[in-house]
């Protein structure tokens, strides 16, 4: 492998020339097929990281789905209910561990992981490869892919679908350096670990983490390693289910990420399953649908004129009642942030998206204010000491 790869242009068409090389050696990188881009690549090697880094912290092979250098999900592979394999869109039979990772992944956020590029902590097999030959995406970056997978994915986008291969065993500089405006910027890598020692610092009075929490903050915290600052994760049985990103207050992602995650939920709500759709509706329109009939705007896909497009008979309404009756009942979630909460309205908020559990650094004026509207929710907190910003 060479150490550099001449792109077709940077984040915009205009932005040439355009290129990524390695100041020493050969790239770990190869491009087995298509031609990624500049914000592919962003993607993927973000995405790599996060998800060899679920992998080493849970054990279990990971996914990731990315768009403009955030993840929209990201998963371990845990097998999936039936009501998932439903609203995923995933095939009834049993698929392996990295399928189920993947599905997970894309289905936390199908809407924003529509056109993503994928990265998986293992060999892309079969299994994988035909889920995602049913799903758009720009690319994937694996360690390495089986024959018959990767003459899956080369037929993709009519036989341009990006693949990159990546060297598992590559240990990039402890020194990154990047520019802007002409000025150089070098850092140390944040080589921070996460991991369950992290959560042993419990400062709320209800002390109780199972392993399954541990496992959800775990992914959330890794998960907001890789995504753009400000940042939240909501996740909940070994999924990202919420994730809000760069914004530039702190309650604005919580809300963001919640209300990622009550949608995650609401789309398994027993009329949006039963949702009438005609037999040749695409996924991606079924996904557009069902994201309008559960938010405030649902008249807008059940009006005349428009409903018989897209169902086969009227859907009945599913009213703010309904929906959070439904969502009242949502217990078990993990929470986690990339910083301190400065107020405890973040606190609030996430209690109306099921949350019971959560990890942030700590080092507000206000954590005393923040323990105690945890304490009135019966939440789990554990302080981590650890602020993970990334830009």
């Amino acid at each position: 492998m060479s150490a550099e790869l001449e792109l077709k242009y940077g984040c915009n068409p205009n932005q040439k020339p355009a290129r990524i090389y390695v100041n020493k050696g050969s790239m770990p990188v190869e491009v087995l097929n298509g031609k990624p881009g500049y914000i592919n690549f962003l993607d993927a090697l973000n995405g790599w990281q996060l998800v060899k880094e679920l992998r080493e912290a849970t054990g279990l092979p990971a996914a990731a789905s990315f768009k403009h250098v955030s993840p929209a999900g990201a998963a371990v592979g845990e097998p999936l209910t039936e009501v998932q394999k439903q609203i995923f869109f995933a095939p009834s039979s049993d698929i392996s561990p990295l399928a189920c990772a993947y599905v997970r992944a894309r289905g936390a956020d199908r809407m924003s992981s529509f056109g993503d590029f994928i990265s998986l902590s293992d060999r892309c097999d079969l299994d994988t490869a035909k889920i995602i030959a049913h799903e758009v995406s720009d690319g994937i970056i694996a360690p390495d892919y089986d024959a018959d997978a990767l003459e899956v994915l080369k037929k993709k986008r009519k036989g341009g679908y990006n693949i990159i291969k990546i060297d598992r065993d590559y240990i990039p500089e402890l020194i990154e350096t990047k520019q802007v405006f002409g000025i150089n910027f070098e850092q140390g890598r944040n080589e921070l670990k996460i991991d369950r020692e992290m959560l042993s610092n419990i400062v709320t009075a209800n002390k109780t983490l199972p392993d399954s929490a541990k496992r959800d903050l775990i992914i959330s915290l890794i998960t907001l390693k890789y995504t753009q600052s400000n940042s939240v994760c909501y996740s909940y049985n070994g999924q990202a289910i919420g994730i809000g990103a760069g914004q530039q207050s702190r309650v604005h992602c919580t809300r963001l990420a919640g209300g990622k995650a009550d949608n995650f939920f609401l789309r398994q709500h027993p009329k949006v399953l039963s949702l009438p759709f005609l037999s040749d509706i695409p996924k991606p329109n079924r996904d557009n649908a069902i994201d309008v009939y559960i938010s405030a705007d649902y008249t807008d896909i059940i009006a005349d004129g428009v409903w018989q497009n897209i169902f086969s008979i009227k859907p009945d309404e599913l009213s703010a009642e309904e929906k959070k009756e439904y969502l009242s009942k949502i217990k078990g979630v993990s929470l986690g942030s990339d910083a301190f909460f400065p107020f405890s309205d973040n606190i609030v908020r996430a209690s109306r998206s099921g949350v019971s559990y959560i990890a942030q650094p700590s080092g507000s004026i206000r954590d005393d204010e923040v323990i105690e509207a945890c304490d009135k929710y019966n939440m789990v907190m554990a302080f981590t000491g650890a602020r993970l910003f990334h830009h």
